[in-house]
C-alpha cells in the first residue's frame, strides 16, 4: 500500500498534521490560541463573498507562474528568475497600454495586445537566463536571481522616470491607466473572471503539455537524465531553452494580470512575491500539474486569511508564510523517508 499513489497521499497528510502541529508550537508559545489563529485565518480567506474574491486575486498570478514552474522543473531546471519575468511581464504590458493610450482602437484590443506583450517580455526575460545557463555556464539559479535584481531597479527607474507621474513621482507607481484598459471585474468585487479563465487555461495548458504530448515527455526526460536524453537523440539545449521561454510566458501573463485585473498601473512591488510563492507550490505537488489549483488555492487563502490575524489577535500576518514554508519542508522530508522505508521495504 505505501508502495502506491495512496502511500504518497498518506505521507503528504501526516506532513500537513505536522506542520500544524509545529505552528500550533510557536502560536502557543507566543501565548496565543493555535484553534483561534487558524478559525481567524479561515473567516478571513472564505468568511464573505469579497474575502474570496480577494483570495481569487491572489490565486490567478499564483497558478499562472506555478503553472510555468512546471515547465522548468519537469526539464529539471531551477527557474528562480520567475519572480523578475513577473516584473519584465507587467512593465511590457504597461508600455503597450502606454502606446496605445491615446489610440481609437477597440479597448479589447489593447487589452488583448498588452497582454500578449506582457508574455513576451516574460518570455525574453526568461531567455536571457536560458541563455546565460546554456551558453555562459552560468547556474539559472545565480543568473535568475541577478536578473530579478535588474527588474526591481527597472521597474523603479520607470516610475521615478521616464513613466513618472506628472509633477511628482511616487512609490504609489504610475498614473493609473483608463478604466476601459482594465478586464471587465464581476460587479462590487475586484476580481475579474477573465483574468481567472486565463489562469486556468495557462494550467490546463500545461498539464496537457507534460501528460499529452511527446513535447512533454522529451521535457521530462532531459530532466531526469540531460546526457542519456541528449545520447538517444534529444535536442538537450533547445528543450531546456523551450522550457524558459513557455515559464517566462506564463510568468509574464501573471505580471500582466497585475496590470490590467489589479493595479491598473505599473507599481515597484507588482509581483508580490509570487515567483518564490509559485516556486514552494510547484515543490509542494511534486511537480504535478493536477494539484495545482487546489494547492495555489489553499495558499492563497492562508495569504488573504493571515491579514486578519493582527487585526483580531495582535499577531504578526507573516504566519502564514512560516506556515507555507514549514508545509513545504515537512513534506519535502516526508517524501526523502517514504522513498527510503519503500526502498528498504
Amino acid at each position: 500500500m505505501l508502495k502506491g499513489r495512496l502511500g504518497a497521499v498518506l505521507f503528504q497528510l501526516i506532513a500537513f498534521v505536522l506542520a500544524l502541529g509545529f505552528v500550533s508550537l510557536i502560536l502557543i508559545s507566543a501565548g496565543a490560541s493555535p484553534m483561534e489563529a487558524f478559525n481567524n485565518m479561515f473567516t478571513g480567506s472564505f468568511g464573505s463573498m469579497r474575502k474570496f474574491a480577494e483570495v481569487l486575486v491572489t490565486f490567478v498570478p499564483l497558478l499562472l507562474v506555478t503553472a510555468g514552474l512546471l515547465i522548468t522543473f519537469s526539464a529539471g531546471l531551477w527557474n528562480i528568475g520567475v519572480e523578475g519575468q513577473i516584473v519584465l511581464g507587467a512593465i511590457t504590458t504597461a508600455g503597450v497600454l502606454r502606446v496605445f493610450v491615446d489610440s481609437t482602437l477597440p479597448p479589447a484590443l489593447i487589452i488583448t495586445l498588452a497582454i500578449l506583450g506582457g508574455m513576451i517580455g516574460g518570455a525574453l526575460w526568461a531567455s536571457l537566463a536560458g541563455l546565460l545557463k546554456t551558453f555562459g555556464g552560468v547556474n539559472e539559479i545565480f543568473g535568475g536571481l541577478g536578473l530579478n535584481f535588474v527588474s526591481t531597479a527597472l521597474t523603479l527607474y520607470l516610475i521615478f522616470g521616464p513613466w513618472k507621474r506628472d509633477g511628482v513621482a511616487s512609490m504609489s507607481g504610475t498614473e493609473p491607466f483608463p478604466d476601459h484598459f482594465s478586464l471587465p471585474q464581476v460587479p462590487e468585487l475586484r476580481i475579474s473572471l477573465w483574468a481567472l479563465g486565463i489562469a486556468v487555461v495557462g494550467i490546463v495548458f500545461v498539464y496537457f503539455i507534460l501528460q499529452g504530448t511527446y513535447f512533454g515527455l522529451k521535457l521530462k526526460a532531459v530532466g531526469k537524465n540531460f546526457r542519456a536524453a541528449y545520447l538517444l537523440g534529444i535536442p538537450t539545449w533547445q528543450y531546456s531553452m523551450y522550457s524558459f521561454l513557455i515559464c517566462g510566458a506564463l510568468a509574464g501573463a501573471a505580471g500582466a494580470m497585475q496590470v490590467t485585473a489589479v493595479y491598473h498601473r505599473l507599481i515597484p512591488s507588482i509581483s508580490s512575491g509570487y515567483g518564490y510563492l509559485g516556486l514552494m507550490v510547484a515543490m509542494l505537488i511534486n511537480y504535478q500539474a493536477i494539484w495545482a489549483v487546489p494547492v495555489a488555492l489553499f495558499f492563497a487563502a492562508l495569504n488573504i486569511g493571515s491579514i486578519q490575524l493582527p487585526i483580531v489577535m495582535k499577531l504578526d500576518s507573516s504566519l502564514a508564510g512560516v506556515l507555507q514554508g514549514v508545509l513545504v519542508l515537512f513534506v519535502l522530508l516526508m517524501e526523502g523517508a517514504r522513498q527510503k522505508f519503500v526502498k528498504k521495504a
